[in-house]
């Protein structure tokens, strides 16, 4: 399991990642919580190319504020 980083912001309906560094899943890549329970797909790649962002849509967007702070991993 590898670590896509931490949600620092939702936005639009957007879970907001920042990459530990430029090792980032591509686009359509299926992310994780802590507990590996699937929490959505990758939708885009932005910013600078040492550390970029992800957006990710999240499969319920109800639980979008529950992953405020949290680590996202993917397999």
């Amino acid at each position: 399991m590898k670590r896509v980083g931490e949600v620092v912001r939702t936005a639009q309906g957007l879970a907001i990642v920042r990459a530990p560094g430029d090792d980032q899943p591509g686009i359509g890549a299926t992310v994780l919580d802590e507990q590996l329970s699937a929490v959505g797909r990758v939708v885009d790649v932005f910013g600078p190319v040492s550390r970029p962002y992800l957006a990710v849509v999240p499969d319920d967007r109800s639980a979008l504020p529950g992953l405020l702070g949290g680590k996202l991993y993917v397999r």
